[in-house]
């Protein structure tokens, strides 16, 4: 049997070094992306293919995708867009260029290496694409403007994007995911304070008590381990009709349902409370 390949990007931790490595550990041909050069040399040691790629720098994508390409005979099964970051900070008090920087890191390069992939599964007649979404992409939350925007465009492109690409054998889905144990919250931490002006806005007492709290490395409340994405994973690339959506953990399924059921005011109220 051919070996299956796949390419998983934000690789360093997290949701994309667990899925890289159980994938391996399966007999997939996986070829993984980060930026740090420890953690290209630590994915390397664990038998996978690393390739340096930032979703911010197109030449760094499109080298990522000849050597891919390369690697393969210029075929692949399957991509999973993980690598992602996030801004907090009220909408008002975002630079826009913290905002552009957002959408660069979270959409357009997504964008951009989906597409450079997609004539190699056309030319094969089939493959799987796997965006990693968000349960941010169902609400809006306090202080998550940047990056809940960015997961709702994602989700618009991508609803789209399957719309059109209806009949090609190639399948698209989304996981999204709520809590999930990662270096994702104190990135997000150590982000906002190099790019929020605190002292200066109207919610500095807020963003104070909102620091304290991302300081803890205690595990949040229904916080799941990465093997929970790796299982919807899983049922996306082998099912033969794969979902377009898989939720993972109790808040997405919650969100979900509270969009959809609740009137908008009732719904601002629960969310003005959770996000405090």
């Amino acid at each position: 049997m051919t070996q299956r390949s796949i390419l998983i990007t934000g690789c360093s931790s997290g949701i994309g070094r667990h899925c890289a490595l159980r994938l391996h550990a399966e007999g997939w041909q996986v070829f993984a992306t980060a930026r740090k050069t420890e953690d290209l040399e630590a994915l390397r040691a664990e038998g996978v293919t690393a390739i340096y790629m930032d979703y911010t720098e197109p030449q760094s994508i499109k080298a990522c995708v000849e050597v891919v390409l390369n690697h393969t005979g210029g075929t692949l099964d399957a991509l999973f867009n993980n690598g992602a970051y996030g801004q907090a900070g009220a909408v008002e008090d975002l630079p826009t260029d913290v905002l552009r920087a957002q959408f660069e890191a979270n959409l357009f390069g997504w964008h951009d290496l989906t597409c450079r992939i997609i004539p190699a599964m056309r030319k094969q007649g089939y493959g799987r694409i796997i965006h990693c979404s968000s349960v941010l992409a169902l609400t809006g939350l306090a202080f998550r403007g940047a990056y809940v925007a960015s997961k709702y465009a994602l989700e618009g492109l991508t609803d789209t994007m399957r719309l059109e690409m209806h009949g090609s054998n190639i399948f698209i889905s989304m996981i999204e995911p709520g809590p999930i144990t990662s270096q994702f919250r104190e990135n997000a931490r150590l982000n906002f304070i190099k790019t929020i002006d605190t002292e200066n806005s109207v919610y500095r007492d807020r963003y104070k008590i909102r620091l304290k709290a991302m300081e803890s490395d205690a595990p949040g409340q229904f916080e799941l381990p990465p093997e929970a994405v790796y299982k919807k994973l899983d049922r996306a690339l082998n099912s033969a009709n794969p979902k377009p959506r898989y939720m993972v953990t109790v808040p997405t399924y919650i969100m979900n349902a509270m969009r959809r059921f609740l009137p908008t005011r009732a719904l601002d109220a629960f969310l003005r409370s959770y996000g405090d």
